[in-house]
């Protein structure tokens, strides 16, 4: 960062300070809340202020009246700034409201701004399309979770089948860790402490959201048997893209640790989904698709297929079934839990005090040397 980039960037953050205390008190803005939220977001890359973090943290838990004041103005700096520091500054804040657990935020909808075309104004165009690329993401990717956050109260009028609704779930969790598997950075200039500690919470959420998807499918393997045969294509589907992501994320964290991003070698190696079961769910599915013209009286052996195509019920071959489940994906979700377990003992404080920022890594990377230009 260059000394006159370094002054302007604190002239910018005292300005919007001095106005946001002369702003006064109303519905929609609060002065403290204001200041903290710029102190957070400051344009100072080698910097990140954890504890004005936690101030609006502890505003949002303490009092759900504070989501407006807190929308609003960190919609403002967000819609108003061309810096990419404070652009993903302010979406790691976005990131550790949501961990608040407030219901105000689960209902929010969409994020209150949009970065989706985001451009750095304040740096040659050439050096900053990486830190444009991220901004764009990473906002795609909390935009897409607030939204699949919202949609947690509509699943009580939901007239699906439970097996239904949960595929349906599993897909979106599925969406979101494809979006995630494009936060990453692109190019050498962005091994920066704050796009480091950027990646540490990409990192942590990854493995949550893996985590969720290979549990969910546990549960609906565990019960396949008994579905409907389009219920036992979708769920054919889900875990061939299961596979596949399994197989993308051992690469992502690969690249993640070559980078230097240290959360990456904290986790337990990717559970990858066992092939085997795949190819049996498949054989079941195609089986029952060349019997479906097949009445009652015509089943034979293990197989017995209803009326029509379209609400036939899978019961080929159960006993089969319940013995690949019984042997490999429960042991398959019993890992999943030791993981997660280890995960929980690591990063527990990082949900408690609401906010994957405050996360503190293992190693420091503000502790890197950083270039004499910026002292002055």
């Amino acid at each position: 960062m260059g000394v006159w980039k370094k002054v302007t960037g604190i002239i910018k953050d005292k300005n919007s300070i001095v106005w946001a205390n002369f702003s006064g008190k109303s519905s929609f803005r609060n002065p403290d809340l204001e200041t903290s939220i710029i102190k957070a977001t400051s344009h100072d890359e080698y910097h990140i202020d954890k504890r004005n973090a936690q101030i609006v943290f502890s505003w949002i838990r303490a009092s759900p009246i504070s989501l407006r004041p807190l929308v609003w103005a960190l919609s403002r700096r967000m819609e108003k700034t061309r810096s990419w520091v404070v652009a993903v500054k302010g979406l790691m804040l976005m990131h550790g409201v949501f961990y608040c657990k407030v219901p105000a935020v689960e209902k929010m909808g969409r994020l209150p701004f949009d970065l989706s075309s985001f451009t750095d104004g304040q740096t040659t165009s050439g050096k900053t399309w990486g830190f444009n690329a991220f901004v764009r993401e990473y906002y795609a990717f909390l935009d897409q979770r607030a939204l699949v956050l919202s949609e947690k109260d509509n699943r009580k009028a939901d007239d699906r089948s439970p097996m239904a609704q949960q595929l349906s779930k599993l897909q979106k969790l599925q969406s979101l860790l494809d979006m995630l598997l494009q936060v990453k950075p692109r190019a050498e200039n962005m091994k920066l402490p704050l796009i480091l500690e950027a990646m540490d919470c990409i990192i942590i959420e990854i493995y949550d959201v893996y985590s969720r998807i290979c549990a969910e499918i546990t549960k609906v393997l565990l019960n396949i048997y008994s579905v409907k045969k389009p219920e036992a294509a979708t769920a054919l589907k889900v875990l061939q893209k299961a596979m596949t992501q399994g197989e993308e994320l051992s690469s992502f964290f690969d690249s993640c640790k070559e980078f230097g991003v240290m959360n990456a070698n904290e986790f337990p190696t990717v559970a990858q989904i066992p092939k085997e079961e795949v190819e049996e769910l498949e054989r079941i599915v195609n089986g029952a698709s060349d019997m479906t013209m097949m009445t009652y009286e015509d089943s034979i052996g293990d197989y017995s297929i209803e009326e029509n195509d379209e609400t036939a019920t899978i019961v080929e071959h159960k006993e089969a079934l319940k013995t690949v489940i019984t042997d490999k994906w429960v042991v398959f979700d019993e890992n999943l839990k030791i993981n997660e377990e280890k995960n929980n003992k690591k990063f527990s404080f990082a949900e408690e005090t609401a906010a994957l920022i405050e996360y503190v890594p293992v190693y420091n990377y503000h502790q890197q040397e950083i270039p004499d230009l910026i002292s002055f």
